[in-house]
Order: structure tokens, then C-alpha cells, then sequence
């Protein structure tokens, strides 16, 4: 079986391109991984999509966006996929736990993994006090105090937002010179709610019943561990897009995201779409991500109706 539109992800870019492909009677196969839903899934409480005003658990959020694709008639199955050939159409898709698959076109939603520092107490209290987006969280911390763990142009940037809300916002990176543009740098040392931790090292989230208790770090210079005290952590050293199967079929920047025609969704190959996080490098927003499954969805659409218009004038 050939299916019309393979997508590849169920974040809210993917979920959205299910819901316009089936509500257009494009019958679309969903791949959702292992741990379906996306980052949204890693947080509590959404509060800055539209239509919510209450706020809504993003696992929540994630699940009424599976069964409205499915109420128009998505299908969705679990696995992973291993490898692409986009070589020709069909388009063939190798899925670790469902084998070959092909289809005619393939929307690409498969996001950015934020990087974690893997240590002690980290993974545990993720959604419980430990962030990796200050725009997602950084309302829940009016008042506290926040630590942000990174040196670059995302750290500061991050830093100056959360101080919006914070009492203090610590900076914790682990060498003395930072690699953020001096423009970022200057930004963040002139607001004084930024306090300096630098050439220290994290070693362990702290974390009790209650909450977030610190962060533990190793002085470089001194060698002394150290106690920061903080109500949340913001990781903030990067986001490792989700493109290695591909490849090296489909361009891709120097970070490793994939390259889409300015104001469109299309790839470097004729059929082959890309949404949300795995083509964003700047916004990573969930609201983004969804406007951009749509326009996946939209441009889908189109270039399969051309393809059948081809195929019935020969």
C-alpha cells in the first residue's frame, strides 16, 4: 500500500498537519515515536497557547490534538523511523516495528531535542522546577529565584526574559569567558536582577518533596563544591534537531536543521515537507509549530493535486 502523506511526528507541527490533511480527505499515516507528543509532554501547565485561558496540561493539549486528527481520519502508528529514500516516488520510509513503508509525499515534524546536562537529580524534577524554556515556565517563577545554566546568545537572552518575573536570576556557565556576542553579554551584565556564577561546573540538581532546594556545582579554580540555592533551573545550552535519519538526503543548515524554501514548508526534495522545531532554529515555539504544520498541510495539498492534475492530462 502506497499512502497519499506519511508525517513523521506527533508534536503539535505534525498533529496539525494531520488534522487540515484529514478534515481534506488525504487519509494521512501519523508516525508517532516512542514517547509521542513532543516537548510539550516534558511540561505542567501551558499557558501561552491561544484559546486556553485557564491554561492546559501540555500533555493534555497534545492528546485532544491526536483524537481531533483521528476524529477526522488520521491514523496514527507507533515506531521509529530508521532510514528514508527519497530517491524516487513513491517515497520510502524503513520503520523500526512496522517495517517499509512508502507514500507519495512525506511532511517531516520530527522536532529539536533540547540538550540536558545529564547529571544526578536532573531528569527527575524536569517539569518540577527544571525548564528548558524560560518563554514556557518563566510565569511560574514570579518572585523566586532562577538559576540559567549556558554561555551562549540563548543564555542571555533567556536570562533578561526570566527577569522579568524572578527576584534573581543566577548565571551558571562552566568557564570564566562566555561565547555569547558581546551585544547579549553587555545586555545581560548591565541588568542588575543577573548575578555571575562562572567557571563552575554543575554536578547535581537538589531537589526535596517541595521542590527545587539548589543546584550543585564544583568551583574550577578552587575545586570546592558549592550550593547555589534556586526554586528552578533553566537549561539553556542548546537544541539538537531531530534530522539524523535522513541521511543526508534532505539540506540541512550548519546546525542541523532542515533548509525550507523561505515562506513555504518545502524541501530540497519536490514532496518532501518539514515543520515545527525540526526547520525552526529560532522561535521553538508550540503556537509556531502548529502554524507551521498547517502551512506543511497546505503546501502537502497542493503539490499532490498537481501531481494527480500531471498524471490525468498525459
Amino acid at each position: 500500500m502506497t499512502y497519499k502523506t506519511i508525517i513523521i511526528g506527533t508534536g503539535p507541527a505534525g498533529l496539525t498537519s494531520a488534522i487540515y490533511l484529514a478534515r481534506a480527505n488525504m487519509e494521512p499515516l501519523v508516525i508517532e515515536g516512542w514517547q509521542p507528543g513532543g516537548q510539550l509532554t516534558t511540561t505542567t501547565e501551558v499557558e501561552n497557547f491561544p484559546g486556553f485561558p485557564e491554561g492546559i496540561l501540555g500533555s493534555e493539549l497534545m492528546s485532544n490534538m491526536r483524537k481531533q486528527a483521528q476524529k477526522f481520519g488520521a491514523t496514527f502508528k507507533t515506531g521509529s523511523v530508521k532510514s528514508v529514500d527519497f530517491s524516487k516516488r513513491p517515497y520510502t520510509l524503513e520503520v523500526e516495528g512496522l517495517g517499509r513503508l512508502q507514500a507519495d509525499s512525506v511532511i517531516i515534524s520530527t522536532g529539536a531535542s533540547a540538550k540536558y546536562l545529564n547529571i544526578p537529580g536532573e531528569q527527575d524534577n524536569i517539569g518540577r522546577g527544571v525548564s528548558t524554556c524560560a518563554t514556557c515556565d518563566g510565569f511560574f517563577f514570579r518572585g523566586k529565584k532562577i538559576i540559567v545554566v549556558g554561555g551562549g546568545d540563548s543564555a542571555m537572552e533567556e536570562a533578561v526574559f526570566l527577569t522579568r518575573f524572578a527576584s534573581e536570576v543566577r548565571l551558571v556557565h562552566r568557564r570564566e569567558e562566555l561565547r555569547a556576542s558581546k551585544i547579549m553579554q553587555d545586555r545581560a551584565r548591565a541588568n542588575d536582577k543577573i548575578v555571575w556564577s562562572l567557571n563552575r561546573t554543575p554536578v547535581e540538581v537538589v531537589a526535596t518533596g517541595m521542590g527545587l532546594q539548589g543546584l550543585k556545582v564544583i568551583n574550577n579554580e578552587s575545586g570546592e563544591e558549592e550550593l547555589l540555592e534556586t526554586d528552578g533551573l533553566f537549561v539553556t545550552i542548546g537544541h539538537t534537531p531531530n534530522t539524523g535519519f535522513l541521511g543526508g538526503q534532505i539540506q540541512l543548515d550548519e546546525q542541523g536543521y532542515i533548509i525550507v524554501k523561505p515562506g513555504t514548508s518545502e524541501t530540497n526534495i519536490p514532496g518532501v515537507f518539514a515543520c515545527g522545531d525540526v526547520q525552526d532554529r529560532q522561535y521553538r515555539q508550540a503556537i509556531t509549530a502548529a502554524g507551521s504544520g498547517c502551512m506543511a498541510a497546505l503546501d502537502c495539498e497542493r503539490y499532490l493535486e498537481a501531481q494527480e492534475h500531471a498524471a490525468a492530462t498525459v
